[in-house]
């Protein structure tokens, strides 16, 4: 019952957006809602399942946003012929770098020399893999960088990189796992914290491969463009159906006038619709699937680890096998969100992934929806990014009328208008208070069956 109110609320909040503000906005903001709701399920199934504190969300988000372009966009012919195949030879020399580093260290471990051998061949290595790769990627960015200066992707339907961006992120995470999980929680956020920088530092800067702050715009989408529709004679006749009670009574150009604005309204919003049944699609089936896993032998294992690792590992469970399984499956949860994000954006910025600004987002709204509880991380999603998005809007509203009676030119009241973008802040740290003072569980907290 509490779960059926809370999304009730929820529906009826976007419903007074669509009749107060426009269809347009409200549309839009669910899009962005159902986003939030995946990244956070993803965040839940780390926090929530497994206890695992990872700071490094943003970082996730961007490898399923550098997943959109190499699927989507075509392949930039110049770039590959100007060097394509040193690339290539780059990545043979990387990964023949760490098969060889693996095979001398596992050879000579324990006997003399150990550290000067592996420390050698890493450092031939890597001269060999410079060696390649600067003059690769200075070919390669060379060639038009106004509109290229990349290798391009691999030109598929950018549906594909929603799953793409997922195994990227799991692969990242694999890495990351390996290294940083047995550290305790504070380093484990610093840790993911760094990685998630670097990541982002990277794609900022490899413009070879995704064209750095330059961005990648246009990616194609997984559905209908507007002038597509407003052009077809089909769509003009499902609207000129729809708003037969608008257009009664109209001739000529009169008539024609209000049918293009309709069409050009409507399209908008067709657009929109067909995103938000994909966005729905996904989230369904991620969620469906992290009930099932939740309520199985393995989320019960989980859940006992969570609580108490040492009784765990003193009944044969193998604690840091399963907190790298929590750790992939969340983070690759994060990555098709963020290719998902991409998607939707139509273009790939590097410079919006602020991992300390929006990892905390995301955090509020696992927090506030319920850890551990996977419809209040859903619930969490909407709410928080709801609040986000109306904060603002709200809080000059709010603002405009209680300095209402200061002169116009009041600097007081120009001033608290100009920093209105700033209750945002203050709105997110305020449901923090109330969320902890009076339902610390959350608005769905989690709910743990006797058996």
């Amino acid at each position: 019952m509490r779960a059926l109110v809370a999304f009730a609320i929820m529906a009826g909040l976007l419903a007074a957006v669509w009749h107060v503000q426009s269809p347009t906005v409200a549309l839009g903001m669910l899009n962005l809602c159902l986003i939030s709701a995946i990244m956070a399920l993803g965040v839940n199934i780390q926090w929530g399942y497994a206890g695992l504190f990872n700071v490094g969300i943003m970082g996730f988000a961007a490898l399923g946003g550098v997943a959109a372009v190499l699927v989507s966009k075509s392949p930039v012919g110049e770039a590959w012929t100007a060097g394509g195949a040193e690339i290539g030879i780059t990545l043979l020399c990387f990964v023949a770098t760490i098969a060889a580093t693996i095979f001398v260290h596992r050879k000579t471990r324990g006997r003399r020399g150990h550290f000067f051998l592996v420390m050698l061949v890493a450092v031939i290595g890597y001269l060999a893999t410079r060696h390649f790769y600067g003059p690769a990627t200075d070919a390669i960015e060379s060639v038009n960088p106004g509109k290229t200066g990349y290798l391009g992707g691999l030109g598929l339907p950018i549906i594909f990189s929603w799953i793409v961006g997922g195994l990227f992120a799991a692969g990242a995470a694999w890495l990351v796992g390996k290294i940083a999980l047995g550290l305790r929680a504070d380093y484990l956020a610093i840790a993911t914290l760094g990685i998630s920088e670097i990541i982002v530092a990277v794609l900022k800067n490899e413009d070879w491969l995704t064209r750095g702050v330059k961005n990648v715009t246009g990616l194609p989408r997984p559905v209908p463009y507007e002038v597509d529709l407003q052009q077809s004679d089909w769509f003009r006749e499902k609207v000129e159906g729809f708003a037969a009670d608008k257009l009664a009574g109209l001739t000529g150009d009169a008539k024609e006038d209000m049918l293009s604005g309709l069409i050009t309204e409507y399209s908008g919003l067709f657009v929109k619709l067909c995103y938000a049944g994909l966005f729905t699609c996904v989230l369904i089936v991620i969620l469906t699937l992290c009930v099932l896993a939740l309520n199985s032998p393995w989320g019960r294992m989980i859940r006992a680890i969570r609580d108490n690792e040492v009784a765990a590992e003193a009944m044969g469970k193998d604690v840091k096998g399963r907190h790298l399984q929590i750790f992939v499956l969340g983070s690759a949860v994060v990555g098709i969100a963020g290719a998902m994000l991409t998607t939707l954006d139509g273009q790939f910025t590097p410079g919006t992934y602020q991992p300390l600004r929006f990892t905390f987002l995301i955090w509020v709204m696992v927090v506030v929806g319920g850890s551990g509880n996977n419809l209040g991380a859903v619930i969490g999603g909407f709410f928080i990014w709801f609040l986000w998005v109306e904060a603002e809007p709200a809080g000059k509203w709010l603002i405009d009328a209680a300095t209402s009676g200061m002169a116009a030119d009041s600097g007081l009241r120009l001033h608290l208008i100009d920093n209105a973008q700033h209750m945002r802040v203050f709105v997110m740290g305020l449901v923090l208070l109330l969320v902890m003072r009076f339902t610390p569980g959350g608005i769905l907290p989690e709910r743990v069956k006797a058996r």
